[in-house]
């Protein structure tokens, strides 16, 4: 028997595949409705993407994260363990690169000036921005790209200029692929995270989202559930069609029902022996991009934007993002954190770099927009991949996402791939995990 029995009275156990803020969300769900759940984190920390390293004294997202101020979901969460005072709202500065020059874009002013358009095309930039917004019926939107909208709504300039280095350099071969919806949903998160003055505002968790997770992971326990790190899932334990656990290095763990947050294709590599192959082939269809994450610490700010949009085709990341434009350098000893991101599929060279040879390239770019960047100017320098960054979401994607049940009765599947219209991120990621978190239990309990 799987379940352990309290004063008397037992109560069923889920194993949950993945200790991000998915899985965590899933656990803390079931813990509030009475069932048991045991994390099953393969790294030797909690957080998935959100992981963290030390920097400055401090603890760092190894990926770049923040929060917008309409993440209602994870507010709730954090409000859930009584930490809500611990939550950090601060105004950024967004900027563009483009000529070999820089502009802020912040506010509606900012737009305005953007002298690299005409004015009239200043207009149409600030107008789509607001036209987004006002979409009320996405569904109209799932089988248009990204590009033709863009261009239908901004112009062909606007486009040119503006839209489609960004898409290029976020999914760069499958940018003409990527459906208007996943686009619509950015402009539409972005222009809702603004204070009365136009400008954007973002919120931080303080000491970091490695802090939060730890809060989180914590109020499990105390819950009774566990947390077991540097325990990876290598398969599943189904009798009659009906999960029953999951086997690891150490040993099978039993299990009344198992959640899977981890990318599709690791999904699929689980159920395989136990699922019809056109099931698990649907598990493979959704395609991801890989990611690098080039992390510098140095001894002074390249300038005074948060998030740098580069409308350069030459230059291979999405953006520079200058942490602490955000959090002060004060948190890190005064060390200065810039990101520089790039997705990419896994046959990449950089991908494939050492790290050392992927610190000269970003170096080398870097440099050609701030040539003052010596290298005694660099403190510290840190590379991290992910293989499953990235879902693409093209045309037609909902009839690509997997449902939350699964062939094997009381697997459930609660993963990036399925956070629609809305994007990956920990805001979506607490609300995929929470969601099927109910339904499991509800399912326990006789009622789904």
């Amino acid at each position: 028997m799987s379940s352990r029995t309290t004063a008397g009275v037992s109560r069923p156990h889920v194993a949950v595949i993945g200790g991000g803020f998915c899985g965590l969300a899933a656990a803390w769900e079931l813990g509030r409705r009475g069932v048991r759940a045991t994390v099953l984190e393969r790294d030797a920390e909690v957080g998935g993407l959100a992981g963290n390293f030390p920097a400055g004294g401090a603890r760092l997202e190894k990926f770049y994260h923040h929060w917008f101020t309409n993440d209602v979901h994870v507010m709730n969460l954090i409000a859930e363990l009584g930490q809500s005072d611990q939550v950090l709202t601060r105004p950024t500065r967004t900027g563009t690169y483009y000529a070999h020059d820089f502009f802020k874009l912040s506010t509606p002013l900012d737009l305005l000036r953007f002298s690299p358009l005409p004015f009239f095309d200043r207009l149409r930039l600030g107008l789509l921005a607001l036209r987004a917004r006002r979409v009320k019926d996405w569904r109209a939107l799932e089988d248009r790209t990204a590009a033709d909208w863009l261009r239908e709504m901004g112009g062909e300039r606007v486009y040119r200029v503006v839209w489609e280095p960004l898409l290029q350099g976020k999914f760069g071969d499958l940018a003409e692929e990527v459906a208007a919806v996943w686009f619509w949903n950015k402009l539409k998160l972005r222009g809702g995270s603004r204070g009365r003055g136009g400008g954007e505002r973002l919120a931080y968790y303080r000491g970091g989202f490695a802090a939060l997770a730890d809060a989180l992971a914590q109020a499990i326990r105390d819950q009774g559930g566990e947390i077991r790190t540097g325990v990876p899932v290598s398969g599943l334990a189904v009798d009659a069609g009906r999960a029953v656990g999951v086997a690891t290095p150490e040993a099978t763990l039993a299990a009344d029902a198992v959640i899977a947050t981890p990318a599709l294709p690791i999904v699929a590599d689980l159920v395989a022996p136990h699922a019809p192959g056109e099931y698990v082939d649907g598990l493979r269809r959704i395609r991801y991009l890989a990611n690098v994450c080039v992390v510098l610490e140095l001894d002074h700010s390249l300038s005074d934007i948060y998030w740098l949009n580069v409308n350069d085709p030459g230059f291979p990341f999405v953006g520079v993002i200058e942490h602490t434009n955000f959090e002060p350098a004060s948190t890190y000893a005064g060390r200065h954190i810039v990101y520089l991101s790039r997705y990419l599929p896994e046959g990449d060279a950089l991908w494939r770099m050492p790290d050392e040879e992927a610190v000269a390239f970003t170096l080398a770019h870097l440099r050609r927009m701030f040539p003052d960047l010596t290298d005694d100017r660099i403190l510290a320098a840190h590379v991290w991949r992910a293989r499953h960054a990235q879902p693409v979401v093209e045309r037609g994607y909902r009839r690509l996402i997997p449902a939350t049940r699964t062939p094997v009765t009381n697997l459930f599947l609660a993963t990036m791939a399925q956070i629609y219209p809305q994007d990956r991120g920990t805001n979506y990621a607490i609300r995929q995990g929470q969601e099927v978190a109910r339904a499991a239990a509800a399912t326990l309990d006789g009622a789904g």
